[in-house]
């Protein structure tokens, strides 16, 4: 870490949403300040981006635990944001004539750093 430069990130494992839907939110807010993301991500259409405000928040308490004094919002920014992929919950839909249909319920695992 450089001259008073800090970073932290926050993690949420496990949601129970595909990575494909929860990328198309992350890209739109990665390089941006922590105040102009979390504006984007309140007025996005998306379920996902109710769980991406959540760990925004969680970042931003651990960066303010590590530097111990107040941080300037607009200072902050996302360093990183992406998301792996997490196991797939298997499932089936009977069907006619006694058949399954299987039905794969994806989860993810999305990561944000901030840097000040």
């Amino acid at each position: 870490m450089n001259n008073n430069r800090f970073e932290c990130h926050a993690s949420a494992k496990y949601i129970r949403t595909s990575t494909h839907k929860s990328r198309r939110v992350l890209k739109q807010i990665q390089g941006k300040s922590y105040s102009e993301a979390r504006l984007i991500l309140e007025f996005m259409p998306y379920r996902v981006c109710k769980t991406i405000i959540k760990i925004l928040e969680s970042a931003l308490n651990n960066i303010s635990q590590k530097t111990n004094d107040e941080i300037d919002k607009q200072e902050l920014i996302i360093k990183e944001a992406f998301v792996n992929k997490g196991p797939v919950l298997k499932r089936f839909q009977p069907r006619a004539q006694g058949r399954a249909f299987p039905i794969r319920k994806p989860t993810c695992h999305i990561t944000i750093k901030l840097e000040v």
